[in-house]
């Protein structure tokens, strides 16, 4: 049985059928014939928080090294065949999932279903692409070691989620990458690599049989189940502290955050509307916006949102600006938490929250590629298709009330946990 949800605005429309294929995968499938191309995405559940923590990295590694040969065709035969054909395959490790993307001409779809699947079944990890793949995480990590946002982030999640693989880096580090062989990689693809983690969409000018024969070539054929270790819900450590980091540089950058609202909370989209008011991202009307850089003129940007993953979820905020500044700017960035929690948002805030959220879900859909990242991200959250109108409409449905007890919850007394790096003047 199939269902078909919509999600439309002024401009467009995205109807989303639910499809299973002819050897029992289930996909969630979009079609456009405006042009002659499809779009594939899917997801994997297990991502860089199966990693070991002696080789932190390792689904970084893997998701880097799969279409760098595959079967016969070494990494070099391999991204010619992509070339030839103007296909884009790649794929990434998050913390919770390793996805990929797969986007070709409809007259070429033969040759990437083939592609992908000997990617995703069959890959090689051969010593040359290994090594240079590794130098070149190498290098970015030696890169990243002097870079202040790039530090602060890292100390900030390492000492928030101690001993847990949140606390981890993705990118892994130099000691942890030199640990991992390419045994560790074909391990690793044979373990988090398999039917029962994996959520797929396609999008574009193919029809649902033929978007069901596609997904079977290339994912059919994997085990049927993963070997995922388990993931202990994640811990939050050192509200009310400060770690500072010395560097010697004329800013300071400031990273803070505290535990938030998990997304199965009845309480979670309302405190999305509050984390939005008060500092979302590329939000220039935002309090913290509105505090820090138009009123004071501390820092050029700031930003606060909530992230929510698998296995927690947190408030995570900052700003850099110059050090003898550096105070004085955290202390504007938490007394407008502490406000928002204990006093909750205007009715006027309130309303334009709501009012950019729901108006801007649709510029999420107006590509190809969009779409269908947007519904493997749906599904990685174990929603259903509904979520696509039901997401608008819980949004609407928040209220003052609604809203306060969702801040009081996820901001608590307004204590975080901050990271600062750069020579700030006055912590």
């Amino acid at each position: 049985m199939q269902k078909h949800i919509v999600v439309s605005s002024p401009k467009s429309a995205v109807k989303v059928k639910t499809v299973v294929t002819p050897r029992g995968l289930a996909l969630w499938l979009v079609e456009s014939y405006a042009v002659p191309l499809v779009s594939l995405e899917f997801a994997i559940r297990g991502g860089s928080a199966q990693d070991p923590t002696d080789k932190a990295g390792l689904g970084m590694l893997l998701a880097g090294l799969l279409d760098e040969g595959a079967g016969e065709l070494d990494a070099q035969a391999f991204q010619r065949a992509l070339d030839e054909k103007a296909i884009e395959i790649s794929f990434h490790s998050d913390r919770d999932a390793m996805s990929g993307r797969m986007r070709t001409l409809t007259k070429n779809l033969d040759r990437a279903a083939e592609l992908l699947r000997l990617a995703i079944n069959q890959p090689r990890f051969d010593e040359e692409p290994f090594i240079r793949v590794r130098e070149n995480a190498n290098a970015r990590l030696r890169h990243d070691a002097n870079d202040p946002g790039s530090m602060a982030a890292k100390a900030w999640k390492a000492h928030a989620f101690a001993g847990h693989p949140y606390g981890q880096p993705t990118d892994g580090a130099l000691d942890t990458l030199a640990l991992i062989e390419r045994a560790d990689l074909a391990a690793a693809a044979k373990r988090l690599l398999a039917r029962d983690q994996l959520v797929v969409a396609v999008v574009g000018a193919i029809d649902e049989k033929s978007a069901g024969e596609l997904v079977d070539r290339a994912f059919a054929d994997l085990p049927a189940k993963a070997d995922l270790k388990p993931v202990a819900a994640a811990p939050f450590a050192g509200l009310g502290k400060i770690d500072a980091i010395p560097l010697d540089v004329p800013q300071s950058t400031i990273r803070f955050g505290r535990p938030g609202l998990m997304r199965d909370d009845p309480d979670y989209i309302a405190s999305v509307v509050a984390a939005h008011v008060l500092g979302g991202s590329g939000n220039m009307t935002s309090r913290l916006f509105r505090e820090v850089r138009e009123k004071r003129g501390l820092a050029y940007t700031v930003f606060g949102n909530f992230y929510a993953y698998d296995h927690g979820a947190y408030y995570y905020g900052g700003t850099t600006t110059k050090n003898e500044r550096a105070r004085e700017s955290f202390d504007v960035a938490s007394h407008e938490i502490r406000d928002v929690a204990l006093k909750g948002l205007s009715e006027e805030e309130l309303e334009k929250g709501k009012t950019y959220l729901i108006g801007s879900y649709p510029l999420r859909f107006d590509t190809s590629v969009k779409i269908a990242a947007q519904l493997v991200h749906i599904q990685l959250e174990g929603r259903s298709p509904e979520w696509l109108v039901e997401r608008n409409v819980e949004i609407a449905a928040v209220s003052g009330e609604s809203l306060k007890r969702a801040a009081e919850r996820a901001f608590g007394d307004g204590s975080l946990y901050t990271t600062v790096v750069g020579k700030p003047e006055g912590f």
